[in-house]
């Protein structure tokens, strides 16, 4: 098992910054994934609004991980391969028991939602802890993609043909997904990454997008954090308002 003290002694020494396509999305899943699971968790399984939320957001994070999965598989697993062949073997297994698991808990979240009321604790149970062990595999993957699959790429290609596979990733998602991508992975980020990310839309998608991308992780900051993302990149500070000169 993957521990820090083991991360510790095999991390590579700081090195020059490169793009790292991997930090941003990944600050974001874990981001979602721990919230889903504390919600799972606590849940009332007597209060049917409750319920039919939480699932809910189950469901959408699981289906958020699908398409990852295939984001991964289609633009980052074939790049790598393409120059360091048999460098994204690992991660490519992995993602088919990530596949596999995803099923699990789907099935999983659909009993517990149609249980008769005598049955729903041990199945919220049931799903809480198989969800616990999906986000720790998860983890540990993640762990493993930013060091050794950032090496992978960092000795393939340069930041700029990096950069091109990423423009070429969000390119492929669609609005709905790159709303939810963002009101997961604003909150979870520092800053100076806020500011490169919003500034980064800001610069490149029509006004309307960007409000709604605005719309999507606004209520999830707190005022000082919005207030140091409004001053980086220049939009209107008063809640709610984006200004997009």
């Amino acid at each position: 098992m993957n521990t820090p003290a083991a991360a510790a002694r095999t991390a590579p020494a700081a090195t020059v910054a490169r793009f790292d396509m991997y930090v941003s999305i990944h600050k974001a899943l874990r981001h979602f994934m721990t919230d889903t699971l504390h919600r799972v968790g606590r849940l009332d399984v007597t209060d049917a609004d409750e319920v039919t939320r939480v699932l809910g957001q189950v469901d959408t994070l699981l289906t958020l991980c699908l398409d990852h999965v295939h984001n991964e598989n289609r633009f980052v697993h074939t790049a790598i391969e393409a120059r360091q062949p048999g460098s994204a073997a690992r991660t490519a297994e992995d993602h088919v028991e990530h596949l596999e698991s995803i099923d699990v808990l789907r099935h999983e979240t659909r009993a517990l939602a149609g249980a008769p009321a005598a049955e729903r604790n041990a199945l919220a149970l049931r799903l809480y802890r198989h969800l616990a062990l999906f986000v720790a595999d998860n983890f540990q993957h993640m762990h493993f993609e930013e060091t050794h699959n950032n090496a992978a790429l960092w000795a393939a290609y340069s930041d700029e043909e990096l950069l091109g596979i990423h423009r070429s990733i969000l390119a492929a998602l669609p609005l709905e997904e790159t709303l939810l991508v963002s009101r997961w992975m604003i909150p979870a980020s520092n800053p100076a990454e806020r500011a490169a990310i919003v500034g980064g839309m800001k610069a490149g998608a029509p006004a309307p997008v960007f409000a709604q991308v605005v719309d999507a992780f606004r209520p999830h900051l707190d005022e000082t954090a919005w207030d140091k993302l409004a001053r980086a990149i220049g939009v209107a500070q008063q809640p709610g308002l984006v200004d997009v000169r």
